[in-house]
């Protein structure tokens, strides 16, 4: 009888690189996401766009902020994220993910109807958030840019 040795280790799946390449033309806004320093101003600019009567879901917590909404009614601040669809995945407007955005909503485990956002450093699934209604809910938010 002869042996064939030690069974070697099962081989780690591949890993891939996430990639970016620019996009022309830009996909149309369908959400904004603010990290970091950027959320009080993108707060107090979504608050000052629910006062006047936008329809926009916001999901928030200390450090990220993600407004979405049609494109007219996006609020705008420094160092925000301009996020459109590229198939069902959130992504910048201007760049495109290597490999696909199928690939990657499928990798970050999304299921149907989760919201999903992939941006250079950051991914985030979530369920939608219902359209905001209350301003003043992001006050918290709003205290840190000094409005």
């Amino acid at each position: 009888m002869t042996t064939a040795g030690p069974i070697p280790p099962p081989t780690p799946p591949p890993t891939v690189a996430l990639g970016w390449e620019r996009r022309e033309p830009p996909l149309t806004a369908a959400a904004v996401l603010a990290i970091g320093d950027a959320v009080p101003a993108l707060a107090a600019a979504t608050r000052d766009r629910l006062t006047g009567g936008a329809r926009l879901g916001v999901l928030a917590d200390d450090t990220t902020l993600l407004v979405l909404g049609a494109e007219p009614d996006l609020p705008w601040a420094d160092g925000v994220h301009f996020l459109g669809h590229d198939e069902e995945l959130l992504v910048p407007t201007t760049a495109r993910p290597r490999p696909t955005a199928a690939l990657w909503r499928a990798a970050l485990g999304a299921r149907p109807g989760d919201l999903c956002l992939l941006v250079p450093g950051h991914a985030l699934v979530a369920a939608p958030p219902p359209a905001a209604t209350d301003p003043e809910a992001l006050a918290p938010l709003t205290r840190r840019s000094g409005r």
